[in-house]
């Protein structure tokens, strides 16, 4: 089963991608900040990082940088509504997938299907 570690600062938005991915046939494990997500990066197995950009603390450009070092095999995602950081992720972090909000569950699930090239249960 696919693992991943969500980091998202909106609990509704956190809660709301938690229970899609789930539904989707996902693993997920779910925190409220980049620099929560650093320890659980070190300490367990995540196949992808689904990471807001814009975060109190650390951002998800430098948590996405910080995953790199820690878990080098952990693929990554962003999640924004700032077409500015979206420009700025793809620029320091190329090989990261960037989805705009608003988007639709169903669009989430088929991206990180693409990014593993396996179906999921797309029952969104």
């Amino acid at each position: 089963m696919i693992r991943i570690l969500l980091a998202e600062d909106e609990e509704a938005m956190r809660t709301y991608l938690t229970r899609a991915l789930h539904n989707a046939g996902y693993d997920v494990v779910a925190v409220d900040r980049g620099t929560a997500a650093i320890p659980l990066l070190s300490a367990e197995h995540f196949d992808l990082l689904l990471s807001d950009i814009v975060m109190p603390e650390m951002d998800g450009i430098e948590l996405a940088q910080r995953c790199g070092e820690i878990s080098p095999q952990t693929k990554v995602m962003f999640i924004t509504g700032f077409a500015a950081v979206t420009l700025k992720a793809s620029r320091e972090a190329p090989q990261a997938r960037v989805l705009s909000k608003p988007f639709h569950l169903k669009d989430l699930v088929l991206e990180v299907e693409r990014i593993f090239g396996a179906p999921a249960q797309v029952s969104v």
